[in-house]
């Protein structure tokens, strides 16, 4: 049986620090599933944080749509870390993909991968609702993505200030 966990919380609350040690303690050498594209100089910046953390021990997949794909290919090993959902749903969004459909492909693919996974997303739904239609769409998408997720997931973590609180 896999074990899959989901960590979510807001930005900059210690959700990938805390993802990236609980895949190492699921195993060495491991898998870094990295859905974001550097399209800017700020962008760019970000990814090459994260970069820096990681060591000898993680192998870097580029996935910004094909999320399901990669977690196939990468299956029957080490385990893999998904950094992070959100990301991939504003990829699926903004290339026009049904994103509705990815995410219930992707529900349904957890539970038959054999090597364990852990999967980051945030949390966008604590703060003012946007002032615009694109945001807002994405917003309650992001938070239907995490609830699919939750139930899908193993366990269910919970950053916050760079604390984790086991939800389930």
């Amino acid at each position: 049986m896999t074990k899959s966990i989901l960590i979510t919380g807001g930005a900059r609350s210690g959700k990938s620090a805390l993802a990236e040690r609980m895949t190492l303690t699921l195993g060495e050498p491991a898998v870094y599933i990295a859905t974001a594209e550097a399209f800017d100089d700020e962008m760019a910046a970000r990814i090459a944080l994260h970069r820096s953390r990681r060591g000898p021990e993680w192998r870097t997949v580029a996935a910004p749509l094909d999320l399901a794909g990669a977690l196939r290919d990468s299956d029957g090993g080490a385990p893999r870390l998904v950094d992070c959902l959100t990301l991939w749903l504003s990829n699926l969004m903004l290339a026009d993909r049904d994103w509705e459909a990815a995410v219930a492909d992707l529900c349904a693919l957890i539970p038959q991968l054999t090597a364990p996974v852990v999967f980051v997303t945030n949390e966008v739904g604590s703060g003012i609702v946007p002032d615009n239609a694109l945001a807002r769409a994405y917003r309650d998408a992001a938070g239907l993505t995490n609830q699919r997720m939750a139930v899908a997931c193993d366990d269910l973590w919970l950053c916050v200030a760079g604390y984790p609180m086991k939800v389930k």
